[in-house]
């Protein structure tokens, strides 16, 4: 099975969200080629390359959603009343909220680009700022974008350049050779997928682990922005997701708050299939083989430093612990420091955001400083908070297996969460856990936590406290943790799944507009993939003798049937079986940039 494998921001390049379950699932499924089709960020993120891919990775195409992409097309006068009714229906239905007219007039645009070239000039130019204006200007226009001014307009027709990008790749003329069309998230990364679902009937498989319109809301939150250019970008998301959603064969969200979004912006529940992400358990399997380990008086946090996981809350939570727990300790290791956007942009560091979040790390600290004096057990002691801020890889926790494995409590009191790794990380590791409900907790912990409201210290301290003076009780959710881990969260079944769901697509899929013959005429064992050596008994006689020819300096025998051996042709030696073997496979990289 051949299948065609869209991404934003992440695999195969180095950084970014979605690079490893991408990973697990590309090199979990070595019996199927895969096509790579990646949209990067920035160029950072391009120089940084790409992760070593595996043999059955067959091509790889790239372009850039950062760099400007001016191909020097211009229109003639035909095609430019061809563009302005196609984008105007565009803009209508955004700013109209009118689902019917945006699909239109994104399909029309897609159609103008695939017969005329790329349509960079056509949406930076006054045509297109007219038309905007003029949507906004409709009395169907919604209250919040009839007050976009000049201004607002141009930036809105900047970004949505930016947004339509993908309408002009050529992608999908690759992809009407695939099996299977998978984007590895929502939003702009589908578009590709849309295009060869709609034009050749290409089987779509949409896996959203982080809905792209939260993480939107999410990240466009900031109030120095331009409020009618926040509701028009908004609007454009909405539509889009209900576009991708209607058209989409199977939506496999990665956890039931996902699927929620999901089926409120149109999705149908019969196309819905939750696949959890799938996590390395061997990393944490000594940890959560050793219940014992660590220390039974701390209680342990990991993840990113930012503000949506209300480490302020939690500090003056365990002010109520170290009243009930005087030995009690609060070790708070961080992956990194977060953006201070919300936390759940899946990847996207907004610009000036890393100051925000070292801003919050040393508020934390400032905090945690004024909460907890320095205690000495006497006047010659030094003093020792016990409260500390860590990160992974330092000296007292080279590992995030053994991060978790310092104490027997781990909390997490965040306030905006989708799915939490670190939770279901802690699960691996046998540990008992404290958690807000927010996002997809309740769901990834079951019967196996504690869970209590957000932004309420006091019940966070109750709980901790209730697992810090039971350690039998912690020990038993910690074994209940680690067993509901193995069995929902581990990348085997995550590749099973998703195994199975290219499997169904292909066997319930419709017949596809360009296909020729009986549907189904040839099973699929009657395909091998991969690339295989025809035989030398199965080929034609004339390539057959082309086939016999020795290399330079080689003398063959003669055949079986008495014939003379072939004449040597001069000619470059052939490499030995060694050589040949030890060759890593080739496989092409293609750059779009030439031809957005």
């Amino acid at each position: 099975m051949r299948i065609g494998l869209l991404t934003e921001g992440g695999y195969p390049y180095a950084t970014g969200e979605a690079r490893l379950w991408c990973d697990r699932l590309v090199r979990g499924l070595p019996q199927h080629e895969f096509e790579l089709y990646a949209l990067s960020r920035s160029a950072d993120q391009e120089e940084r390359g790409h992760v070593p891919l595996p043999a059955h990775v067959t091509r790889v195409r790239t372009a850039p959603l950062w760099a400007p992409a001016d191909d020097g097309r211009s229109y003639r006068r035909r095609e430019r009343r061809r563009f302005a009714a196609a984008f105007t229906e565009l803009v209508r239905g955004i700013c109209a909220s009118d689902p019917a007219r945006f699909a239109d007039g994104l399909y029309a645009l897609a159609e103008i680009a695939r017969e005329q070239g790329g349509l960079y000039a056509a949406l930076r130019s006054e045509t297109a700022v007219r038309a905007v204006e003029s949507a906004c200007r409709a009395p169907e226009a919604s209250r919040s974008v009839q007050r976009a001014q000049v201004a607002d307009l141009l930036e809105f027709v900047d970004e949505l350049e930016r947004l339509l990008r993908p309408l002009s790749l050529d992608w999908y003329e690759d992809l009407r050779e695939v099996d299977v069309c998978h984007a590895a998230a929502g939003g702009v990364a589908a578009l590709p997928g849309l295009l060869a679902k709609r034009f050749f009937g290409v089987p779509l498989l949409v896996t959203e682990y982080g809905v792209q319109l939260r993480a939107h809301y999410l990240e466009h939150t900031a109030q120095d922005e331009r409020p009618a250019v926040r509701a028009l970008l908004a609007a454009f998301h909405t539509r889009l997701a209900g576009e991708i959603y209607a058209r989409a064969d199977l939506l496999t969200p990665g956890n039931a708050h996902a699927r929620r979004w999901q089926e409120r912006c149109g999705a149908s529940k019969d196309r819905l299939r939750t696949v959890y992400p799938g996590m390395e358990a061997d990393r944490f399997a000594a940890v959560g083989e050793d219940p014992a380990c660590g220390d039974p008086h701390t209680l342990v946090w990991v993840g990113r430093i930012e503000p949506a996981k209300d480490l302020i809350a939690l500090l003056h939570a365990f002010a109520e612990v170290r009243r009930a727990e005087p030995l009690a300790r609060l070790r708070i290791f961080a992956t990194s420091v977060g953006t201070g956007a919300g936390g759940a942009a899946p990847g996207g560091a907004a610009p000036g955001g890393h100051a925000v979040g070292h801003g919050y790390l040393a508020d934390c600290r400032s905090l945690a400083a004024q909460l907890f004096p320095d205690e000495a057990a006497d006047a010659h002691a030094v003093g020792e908070n016990p409260v500390t801020f860590e990160e992974i890889g330092g000296p007292d926790a080279p590992s995030t297996a053994e991060a978790y494995g310092a104490g027997r409590v781990v909390v997490l009191s965040s306030v905006i969460e989708g799915f939490p790794i670190t939770l279901a990380e802690a699960m691996f590791c046998g540990r008992a856990t404290v958690s807000t409900d927010v996002g997809a907790v309740v769901e990834v912990i079951g019967g196996t936590g504690l869970v209590v409201p957000p932004r309420n210290p006091r019940a966070l301290a109750e709980a901790c406290v209730s697992l810090l003076g039971d350690p039998e009780r912690a020990q038993r959710l910690g074994a209940a943790a680690r067993a509901r881990a193995l069995e929902l969260f581990t990348v085997e079944q995550n590749v099973t799944a998703f195994q199975e769901s290219y499997l169904s697509l292909l066997a319930h899929g419709p017949v596809r507009p360009d296909a020729t013959g009986v549907p189904f005429e040839h099973p699929p064992e009657a395909r091998v993939p991969g690339h295989w050596a025809t035989p030398t008994w199965a080929t034609p006689e004339p390539a057959r003798a082309t086939a016999q020819v020795a290399p330079a300096g080689e003398q063959r025998p003669p055949s079986a049937g008495g014939e003379p051996p072939a004449t040597p042709v001069p000619g470059p030696a052939a490499p030995s079986a060694t050589e040949a073997s030890a060759a890593p496979p080739a496989v092409p990289v293609e750059s779009s940039e030439a031809s957005v």
